[in-house]
């Protein structure tokens, strides 16, 4: 893509596309070319390429980064909630597992997609690579 103005990307068929933010495209697993195809096939699972615009997302390599802000940010909180309920409470074991299992699984699961989705789209409007990476870019970029 060779960029016309700081607004806007030119793929290489000349096709202008609006530059959006990772957190307005990414986070709902949309494209973050256009906007309007999908970034997962499944869950977790990236689709080759856009089936709209035919973004490739053979650049996108989130690793294991939504794990780690998935650790840090949501789940830490889950753990600080179900130990302050012993802690204030002491409830009985089937309070714990009741109360405990729901908080974790929607603390660790739900935020993965929309995480791993912000940083698909992220690596597309930085251009971020990996070392030894700029062939791919280029080629994605028409430079």
């Amino acid at each position: 893509m060779t960029e016309q103005n700081d607004a806007v990307w030119t793929d290489q068929s000349g096709q202008r596309w609006p530059k959006r933010p990772a957190h307005e495209t990414g986070v709902f697993g949309r494209c973050p070319r256009c906007n309007e195809g999908h970034i997962f096939t499944g869950f977790l699972t990236l689709r080759d390429h856009c089936e709209v615009c035919g973004l490739d997302y053979s650049f996108a390599d989130p690793a294991d980064g939504p794990a780690v802000f998935v650790q840090l940010f949501a789940c830490v909180p889950g753990v600080i909630f179900i130990l302050m309920l012993e802690i204030m409470a002491r409830p009985p074991l089937w309070v714990h597992l009741a109360v405990g299992v729901p908080v974790l699984i929607l603390t660790t699961i739900l935020p993965m997609r929309p995480i791993k989705g912000w940083l698909v789209a992220a690596q597309f409007t930085t251009r971020a690579q990996e070392a030894g990476t700029s062939a791919l870019w280029a080629k994605l970029h028409d430079k």
